[in-house]
């Protein structure tokens, strides 16, 4: 008999490239149920609703035949398996909010058939996990828990998922050896935790990542405001030093995970997180500083350009984009900003050629592989945090009208 799992928010980043590889494996059945009913349909004609490597093939393999979608929560009542990707959600007030995901869980237990396995997916706030067992207690429902969070990287996933080492975690036996043995259908090899525990490597994680970028964006703008270029300090501290093999890059360190992943961790420790306070003032003021640095061009006169409006490169995903952040404080201050991205539909961009010939200065919002060959007229100043254009920095950039005025500012 084939075993049937339903995914949650199937149609999303987390849901659909596991549904894929769950939907390739022998003797599965997997239905993804969705909201979105524009997705659901896309997603059964075998059109991807998002970019994601190698993901569009895998899906025209697997549609109508292993893999489904679906907006009819009927599904849940035959399935064996449930996978929940709704997560813990940050509140306007940047604190974690649970009532989203108590809403989802109540649901699905209301629907799941007896001796089914739910599985909670997404990141979520520490000690939510037991939270939901208890409640599962409570309704006297024979359902059996785990939390195995997801660790892809956005465009990665289908590659990842079937490379990296899958977190599990339960309070039961059952739960966890029924678990085990999903994950290990494509992954090569599972770690077993307690759920806390599980629950804290997924915020450690990306609270890691997040720190890290966070030290190299402080890097970049103290030698930025000694008008010095980061990437020759940067080059010369990593070159076949392995001691400083781990030192990023500077960058917009954005996206839905890293920084609401941080928050929740300063939550949990009841605002004890002084790193991670320190690291969201760092990435979520970056934007600020470049605007800062561009204060004695006069921008009031400026038309400006952002290249690259979604969170990160190749990527089509544009929440809690900083490029975003970027446009709305460069509107207050210049006379026009003109913003464009190859994979983002929106209907007031302008072309890549529009955005470089009608501009006076060029940010580099997302460094996306087809600006690579990009050429510019010498005139123009160019903004490129992530040193994407070396050579730029190298001939022309050192004597930019930025740094021209920070030297004359640093000598009066």
């Amino acid at each position: 008999m084939n075993e049937k799992i339903v995914i949650v928010g199937g149609c999303g980043h987390v849901g659909l490239p596991l549904g894929i590889v769950l939907a390739e494996c022998q003797r599965t059945e997997v239905t993804l149920l969705d909201i979105d009913g524009e997705k659901v349909t896309r997603v059964n004609a075998g059109s991807m609703p998002f970019l994601e490597d190698g993901a569009a093939p895998a899906l025209k393999r697997v549609i109508g035949k292993t893999l489904s979608a679906t907006t009819d929560g009927a599904a849940l009542a035959q399935a064996h398996v449930v996978i929940s990707v709704v997560g813990t959600p940050v509140d306007k007030y940047l604190n974690p909010t649970v009532k989203e995901l108590y809403e989802s869980v109540d649901q699905l237990l209301s629907q799941m058939q007896q001796d089914s396995l739910l599985i909670l997916r997404s990141t979520v706030y520490p000690g939510v996990t037991k939270l939901v067992y208890d409640r599962i207690f409570r309704l006297k429902r024979n359902i059996h828990l785990a939390f195995c969070p997801e660790r892809i990287a956005e465009g990665k996933a289908l590659e990842e998922l079937k490379k990296l080492p899958q977190i599990i975690a339960a309070f039961e036996h059952e739960a966890e050896c029924r678990s085990k043995k999903l994950f290990l259908k494509f992954a090569p090899e599972v770690i077993s935790l307690s759920p806390l525990e599980a629950e804290l490597a997924k915020l450690f994680s990306n609270s890691w990542r997040y720190l890290n970028f966070a030290i190299s964006n402080q890097f970049y703008i103290l030698a930025q405001r000694y008008g010095l270029d980061f990437y020759r300090i940067h080059e010369a501290a990593t070159k076949d030093y392995p001691r400083m093999r781990g030192f990023a890059k500077a960058g917009f360190a954005a996206g839905p995970c890293l920084l609401k992943d941080t928050l929740q961790l300063a939550a949990f420790s009841g605002n004890n997180f002084f790193m991670g306070h320190a690291a969201m003032l760092i990435n979520e003021g970056l934007p600020n500083f470049i605007v800062e640095q561009l204060q004695p061009l006069g921008l009031s006169e400026k038309r400006v350009a952002i290249l690259g409006m979604a969170f990160k490169a190749e990527s089509d995903d544009i929440r809690d984009s900083l490029s975003f952040k970027l446009r709305k404080l460069l509107e207050v201050h210049c006379q026009t900003v003109l913003c464009t991205d190859p994979y983002v539909c929106d209907s007031s961009f302008v072309s890549i050629e529009e955005a470089i010939s009608r501009s006076e200065i060029i940010v580099l919002g997302a460094p996306h592989s087809c600006y690579r060959e990009l050429k510019f007229d010498p005139r123009k100043v160019l903004v490129d945090v992530w040193n994407f254009w070396p050579q730029a920095h190298s001939t022309r950039l050192e004597l930019s009208p930025v740094k021209a005025a920070h030297k004359a500012l640093m000598t009066s």
